[in-house]
């Protein structure tokens, strides 16, 4: 259990620091959480946890797939921040697009051979 803390306080840490860094420097800040630091950590756990390679290729290869669905959501909530969306919605429009791309993807990939 005392793991789970530790991970838990360590990506908590970089999540407060990005969004500190970007107080300062919104284009820092989206530098810094750009970054794949919570993906890499997650892959060090895992290996850690089971240092079963295979697994670890599994695992690195979905993350790859499934960032690509995640990107327009980046271009959306600003586009719909600037014509006058509130926040709340924007983000909701944002995550919703996402998870229909999330599913959208894991059926093509499906039709690729690619199992996520």
């Amino acid at each position: 259990m005392t793991q789970f803390w530790v991970r838990a306080l360590v990506s908590g840490l970089i999540v407060a620091a990005i969004a500190m860094i970007a107080r300062r420097s919104p284009a820092l800040g989206a530098l810094v959480a750009s970054l794949p630091l919570i993906s890499l950590l997650g892959a060090m756990w895992l290996w850690h946890d089971t240092r079963d390679a295979g697994r670890m290729a599994s695992h690195l290869e979905a993350t790859f797939w499934y960032v690509l669905p995640s990107l327009p959501m980046f271009l959306l909530v600003p586009w719909l921040l600037r014509h006058g969306v509130a926040f709340g919605g924007a983000m909701l429009a944002g995550c919703a697009l996402t998870v229909a791309l999330y599913l959208a993807v894991i059926v093509v990939a499906a039709r690729f051979g690619v199992q996520l």
